[in-house]
C-alpha cells in the first residue's frame, strides 16, 4: 500500500514539472482581466462612451478572461483551441481600428454610423497611445505568447 502512495505522490510531481505550460497561459488571462477592467474603467469611471469597434473588441477580450483563467488549468493544446479563435478576431478588429483611428483608411469606411465615432481621441498618452492601441497591444501580446506556447508544445512531443 505504501509502494502504491509513493508512487502515486512520485507521478504527480513528475506531472507538475513536466506541465511548465501553465503560467504563460496565467500570464495572458492576467493581460486579459487587465484590459477587461481597463475597458470598464474608461467606460464607467472615466465615461468615455465605447463605439461598435469598441464593443466587438470587448466581446472578444471579456470571454479570454475566464477560458484562460480555467485554461492555467487544463492542457495548453485547450486552452490554444479556446482562445485562439478570440484573440485573431479581436486583433483583427484592432488593427482596423487603429488604422481608422490613424487616419490610415477613411472615416466613410467606418462601421460607427451612429453614436460615438470611432475615430474619437479619448486619450493620447506620449502622443501615440491611445484606447485603440492599448487593445491591439493587449491582443498582440496575448497572441505571441499563445503562438510561442503551441510552438514549445509542438517541438517538445
Amino acid at each position: 500500500m505504501r509502494v502504491l502512495t509513493f508512487l502515486n505522490k512520485k507521478m504527480q510531481i513528475e506531472n507538475i514539472e513536466n506541465n511548465k505550460s501553465w503560467w504563460p497561459v496565467f500570464i495572458c488571462w492576467i493581460i486579459a482581466a487587465i484590459s477587461a477592467l481597463g475597458s470598464l474603467f474608461f467606460s464607467e469611471v472615466m465615461e468615455f462612451p465605447p463605439c461598435v469597434l469598441c464593443w466587438y473588441q470587448r466581446i472578444a477580450m471579456y470571454p479570454l478572461v475566464f477560458i484562460l483563467l480555467v485554461g492555467s488549468f487544463k492542457p495548453a493544446r485547450v486552452t490554444f483551441s479556446f482562445a485562439l479563435p478570440l484573440v485573431i478576431t479581436g486583433w483583427i478588429i484592432a488593427l482596423y481600428h487603429n488604422l481608422l483611428h490613424y487616419e490610415i483608411v477613411p472615416e466613410t469606411a467606418s462601421p460607427c454610423l451612429e453614436g460615438v465615432s470611432c475615430s474619437t481621441v479619448y486619450i493620447n498618452w506620449f502622443g501615440f497611445i491611445t484606447i485603440p492601441m492599448l487593445s491591439f497591444i493587449s491582443f498582440s501580446i496575448i497572441l505571441g505568447i499563445l503562438i510561442n506556447l503551441k510552438r514549445k508544445n509542438f517541438y517538445e512531443k
